[in-house]
């Protein structure tokens, strides 16, 4: 069956089905054949029910007619593996939750629904988002869709891969430290992670809960704005959530740079930053400063100490939060001659080496004698971070800088080198430390043909900025383009 074709812009999308120019049966059958042809080369998706995609689909179908006009009525999306879908698996790519089916929506993931999302399937991820390669998954590595030899990216490899090759129009992740900017600049496309509490963790499944954030992948600046207007706002579900009114952000995104202040953290762009990555970062701050901006250079003294922090703070809350998986409520059991021993086999076999490495990093950080040289040092280090991100944006409104100081590398790379990939999350993990808000767009190719992004940083509470900035950005840029053959 000749399918339409499907414009890539939410608003363009939303638009043709209110005017009856299309049908939402025939959007959700259009990205089902693309991930049909499409997905055994990349691996992005590891749950799909094309049944019941078409029964959304037509029941969005039945709403249109009756005058629906919900803000993504009928628009497909994507759910990264972490989030809880209900009646759908979510595995976190672990064979520890082989056949765990979800009872609940995650916030989040209701508020898509509610405002008419069709769900698509599942996305690919490192296993329990701990990797940023997305290597670490019991269901094999995803592959980048601008060349299948590399690396997409992680945690969220999947979900950027999906959006950026265009087998959704975008997608619902997560971000502990990196985990939605770098596959985003991996892959080509735009990643939002918002304010710690801007959006609601009820649902997501935990890894460092406090780093761990709900955001989006998207194929525009606009895009991801409009997904953030949906499912922002304040929960009763989560403790953290906060009480702030959301903006709409996707009405104002226009404006200038006449007078904005744009800071570089001379500590992003010195030793170890790869030479493409920096001179097309840098093609950034030139382009906006000719459009008016004002490029400033600042500190944060503390970004050295941010590697060494976070995954100090992130295995040692893990290590807690993974304890649940044993083996006796839900998910695998290998049997044992005790409850001891069973619950250890369940562990040996169900977890992956990486998600291994960091529950026992974060336990012995944890463990009497250590706490107060690991654990507690790494808190106070992180207070510096923040302290250090309030100072700079004294001077300026918004951050620019890399999101990984390397380009995207080939699969087996680096997967035998935890430490190197560790450090491939350098500039992303220090605002998860810090609680405040980033986006990553494609701002070139390195002579490889693979993207490379720059990141918008903002304050606390910052989205509506950040969004207009990379928005403006986006228009000076043009059009990015897609993967060879997609």
């Amino acid at each position: 069956m000749a399918l339409p074709e499907i414009p890539a812009s939410l608003r363009d999308l939303r638009n043709l089905l209110l005017r009856g120019e299309i049908a939402c049966r025939d959007v959700a059958a259009a990205f089902l054949q693309r991930i049909e042809k499409h997905n055994a080369c990349l691996n992005a998706f590891v749950h799909l029910d094309a049944e019941k995609v078409m029964a959304q689909a037509e029941r969005a179908d039945e709403r249109l007619a009756s005058g629906g006009r919900e803000p993504l009525l009928g628009i497909p999306l994507a759910i990264k593996d972490n989030l809880n879908v209900r009646g759908d698996p979510c595995t976190c790519a672990s064979r520890i939750l082989t056949g765990y089916v979800a009872p609940y929506d995650a916030t989040a993931v209701a508020r898509l629904r509610k405002a008419g999302a069709v769900f698509l399937g599942r996305t690919n991820m490192d296993e329990f988002a701990m990797g940023s390669s997305n290597e670490n998954s019991a269901f094999g590595p995803v592959r980048n869709p601008w060349n299948t030899d590399y690396v997409p990216g992680g945690s969220s490899g999947g979900a950027a891969a999906a959006v950026a090759a265009g087998l959704a129009p975008a997608a619902l992740a997560s971000d502990t430290g990196g985990s939605i900017r770098q596959p985003a600049a991996f892959c080509g496309c735009v990643g939002l992670k918002p304010t710690y509490g801007r959006v609601s963790r009820y649902g997501l499944t935990a890894y460092a809960s406090s780093m761990d954030q709900v955001g989006v992948l998207a194929q525009s600046v606009a895009d991801a704005a409009l997904l953030l207007e949906v499912i922002a706002g304040h929960d009763v579900m989560d403790g953290t959530s906060l009480r702030e009114e959301v903006p709409p952000y996707s009405e104002r995104l226009e404006g200038d740079l006449n007078g904005v202040r744009i800071g570089l953290p001379r500590e992003y762009y010195g030793e170890g930053l790869d030479k493409e990555v920096r001179e097309s970062v840098q093609g950034v701050a030139g382009l906006l400063a000719r459009e008016g901006a004002e490029v400033v250079e600042v500190d944060l003294p503390s970004t050295r100490y941010a590697v060494a922090a976070y995954y100090i703070i992130a295995t040692a809350e893990a290590s807690a939060n993974l304890a649940r998986y044993d083996g006796v409520r839900y998910g695998m059991r290998v049997e044992g001659a005790d409850p001891i021993e069973m619950y250890g086999r369940t562990r040996a076999k169900g977890f992956g080496p990486e998600v291994k490495r960091r529950i026992i990093l974060g336990t012995y950080a944890l463990s009497s004698g250590y706490y107060d040289a690991y654990y507690l040092r790494a808190t106070k280090v992180r207070t510096l971070i923040r302290k250090d991100f309030e100072e700079a944006f004294q001077r300026c409104e918004v951050l620019l800088t890399p999101v990984s100081p390397v380009k995207p590398f080939r699969l087996g790379e680096k997967i035998e080198d935890p430490l190197q990939l560790y450090l491939c999350d350098i500039y992303s993990v220090t605002a998860n430390l810090a609680g405040i808000c980033g986006i990553a767009v494609p701002c070139g190719l390195s002579r490889e043909g693979l993207p490379l992004g720059a990141q918008f940083l903002g304050p606390a509470l910052g989205e509506e900025r950040i969004l207009q900035i990379a928005h403006i950005y986006e228009a000076l840029r043009g059009p990015f383009g897609s993967p060879p053959g997609f």
